[in-house]
């Protein structure tokens, strides 16, 4: 175990505890009562850091490890495409401050566009490392592709009131909630905030849509997460006020 520690970077500690939650077994344990790896787990172990690196938690690498169509070579490839993304990503924003700097020396003017790409391509590469598959299976390449751009297209204007909206809307829902009343005039302006926010980057707006997505806060417990970490609770609230905003609740 000493041996693979060092090789991969990773605490002894780190490794037992990989083998008590099922997530990295060795493949036997000698006499002496030593954790004894080959090849295999090696790979494996290659695998989880290549995952840990992109921020999944280990329960979510454990399931992906574990299911029956997992494809190594497919794996590999992923990874792949996500560290070109991920330099992608760092070569602009050095761009990025490269020419801020060459402003500030007054060797050239950057545009407001310019100035904000780096950080809006960030937070397009943060939400498709979390949410990308799901998001894709939900909504199709087209409609995803067309969300980026328009968010990559906002202006400096543009892209102040879409994280001001965000930030009253989370304030709304939040003394909604303490009301207990998704139909109560509260939670409905936030459901109304909540979908002005979302235009900001969908190409085309549906009450459909939008309460699809609001149930998506609720199944799936990423988002769940998000909304829950201050107010347990609010990812349900907000999809019952979406539900009633949009009418979905009368169809049931």
């Amino acid at each position: 175990m000493q041996k693979l520690s060092r090789l991969a970077g990773v605490s002894a500690r780190t490794l037992r505890y990989y083998d008590e939650i099922g997530l990295l077994k060795p493949a036997r344990i000698n006499s002496s009562g030593y954790r004894i790896y080959g090849r295999k787990e090696v790979d494996t172990l290659q695998q989880i850091l290549f995952y840990r690196e992109f921020g999944i938690p280990l329960d979510e690498i454990k399931k992906i490890l574990d299911a029956p169509d997992y494809n190594k070579a497919k794996a590999l490839k992923e990874h792949r495409e996500k560290l070109i993304s991920k330099r992608q990503q760092l070569d602009l924003l050095i761009k990025n401050v490269e020419k801020t700097i060459a402003e500030t020396e007054g060797r050239l003017t950057m545009t407001d566009k310019e100035k904000f790409e780096g950080f809006k391509k960030q937070l397009i590469q943060e939400n498709e490392e979390k949410y990308g598959k799901e998001i894709r299976e939900k909504y199709g390449e087209e409609a995803v592709k067309r969300s980026n751009e328009k968010f990559m297209n906002m202006t400096k204007d543009q892209y102040e009131q879409f994280c001001k909206l965000g930030e009253e809307l989370m304030e709304t829902l939040k003394r909604a909630f303490a009301t207990g009343d998704p139909a109560g005039e509260e939670a409905q302006k936030a459901a109304d905030l909540h979908r002005r926010w979302l235009t900001f980057t969908w190409p085309s707006y549906s009450e459909e849509a939008h309460a699809g997505l609001a149930q998506m806060y609720v199944d799936d417990e990423r988002f769940t997460q998000y909304y829950d970490k201050d107010q347990p609770g609010l990812a349900k609230f907000l999809r019952d006020a979406v539900f009633i905003y949009t009418g979905k609740n009368k169809q049931q």
